[in-house]
């Protein structure tokens, strides 16, 4: 049968990776499409090393849109990055009549909307299980395998980068700006490494499955972002005593009064498989009406465990190349004319439970403020935890775990807290969640 005919724009970590495993398993990937698939022209700007890759097997180009208006090349393989060129790459694809697999979280998540409408009128497919969590097929999972479940919430530790940072923080009890420099020389972390630690990476790829999950438009723009960079070691350790872990989690819930959607840092029972994840690992934690709980765990980055998820789309739009575009599966899961306008919630409006730590003088009454402060807000107690003041010393740190409380209150609680005469300097404040469904 003949071959589908593929175009690649970028070989570098990925795509490098891509070439490698598809020339590996070629075999088995042909038993199960129906027919060959092959990289037939690649697109990039270091020719030198595009050749060495691919050994003359391929037709080679510095010119991306040269492949995207090739008639011989039925399915582009985006894996450039970016907003700016992949974007008019992939639309010029789609235009040309092409389907695109792409593993860029970033576009998707600023364009997507206009990328699907695009592609759904088109008739042509996008398909993206790259562009979240590397090799875990979490979005096959959501739009397929979970399809008959109401989705609630959706956890995940879906950065490598900031996961490895904090486990390292945990584990050697160093400060955030040490752990980040290793992480750097062991090549986990970027020269420029803003995205993932101040939460976008993860942002956008919690804005995709959320949309997903619930049948709503792309919305990045709403999502909360809060990073790992602010964070102090001595949380960690604090949370550890009590009984949990600190992970960047990217989360997204279904409330009666719309959709949560949100990234930071956030304490976690130890108790919870989730927060056991170390190094640079991820997992996606999904809760079903259905099923309940589902864990997915794996390499979240690398070349092969990213390609794993390019190949893996690769056969599913060869496998539905000739297709009725009304049969196959929609980009976001749920038909385009039944996405809902589920409001995504404004972070003051989000209910979740806090942990809270302040240095206070160490005398009489302060606790009693504070907690009279919190009861003011209706915001009750779980537990908390009074350090006894070093020698000489006249402050000591209080922690303090609140029950489930809105964040307008906590955060007025805390500007009342903060201006007690006893309370030295600012409140820090970290979310809780016990993701037991």
């Amino acid at each position: 049968m003949k071959p589908i005919n593929v175009g690649l724009l970028g070989i570098g970590t990925v795509g490098g990776g891509t070439w490698t495993v598809l020339t590996r398993n070629q075999e088995e990937i042909t038993r199960r499409a129906g027919r060959p698939i092959r990289i037939s022209t690649v697109a990039d700007r270091n020719l030198e090393r595009a050749r060495q890759l691919t050994g003359g097997q391929a037709r080679l180009t510095d010119d991306a849109f040269s492949v995207v208006s090739d008639p011989d090349v039925d399915i582009v393989v985006e894996l450039i990055g970016g907003y700016t060129v992949a974007k008019e790459l992939v639309l010029k694809a789609i235009e040309n009549g092409k389907h695109v697999v792409t593993a860029n979280k970033a576009l998707l998540a600023v364009h997507g909307n206009e990328i699907f409408a695009a592609a759904q009128k088109k008739g042509v497919m996008v398909a993206f299980e790259a562009a979240v969590a590397g090799g875990i097929p979490i979005i096959k999972a959501l739009r397929e395998g979970l399809s008959a479940n109401r989705i609630q919430w959706i956890a995940g530790i879906i950065n490598g980068t900031t996961n490895f940072i904090l486990s390292e923080m945990r584990d050697k009890g160093l400060p955030f700006a040490d752990v980040l420099a290793e992480a750097q020389r062991l090549g986990y972390a970027e020269a420029d490494p803003t995205f993932d630690i101040e939460g976008v990476d993860a942002a956008h790829k919690a804005t995709l499955m959320s949309a997903i999950a619930f049948g709503i438009p792309i919305q990045f723009d709403k999502c909360h972002i809060e990073g790992i960079s602010k964070l102090d070691a001595a949380d960690i350790r604090y949370a550890e005593q009590l009984g949990y872990r600190i992970k960047l989690l990217g989360i997204t819930k279904r409330t009666q009064a719309g959709v949560e959607l949100r990234v930071h840092p956030t304490l976690i029972p130890t108790k919870r498989l989730i927060a056991n994840v170390e190094g640079a690992m991820n997992a996606v934690l999904v809760w079903g009406d259905a099923v309940g709980a589902t864990l997915y765990y794996g390499k979240g980055a690398g070349d092969e465990p990213t390609a794993s998820a390019v190949i893996a789309d690769l056969v599913d739009v060869t496998r539905l190349h000739t297709a009725d575009p009304n049969h196959r599966v929609p980009h976001l899961a749920f038909q385009p004319d039944q996405l809902t306008d589920l409001p995504i919630l404004a972070m003051d409006q989000v209910e979740t439970a806090y942990y809270l730590r302040l240095r206070a003088l160490d005398k009489p009454g302060v606790l009693a403020d504070i907690t009279r402060i919190l009861a003011d807000s209706d915001i009750s107690i779980d537990a908390m935890l009074q350090r006894e003041p070093a020698e000489g010393e006249a402050q000591t740190d209080v922690v303090i775990l609140t029950h489930v409380a809105r964040e307008k209150a906590v955060n007025a609680a805390i500007a009342r807290i903060e201006a007690l005469e006893a309370v030295v300097g600012s409140v820090t404040r970290l979310r809780m969640e016990e993701l037991k469904g």
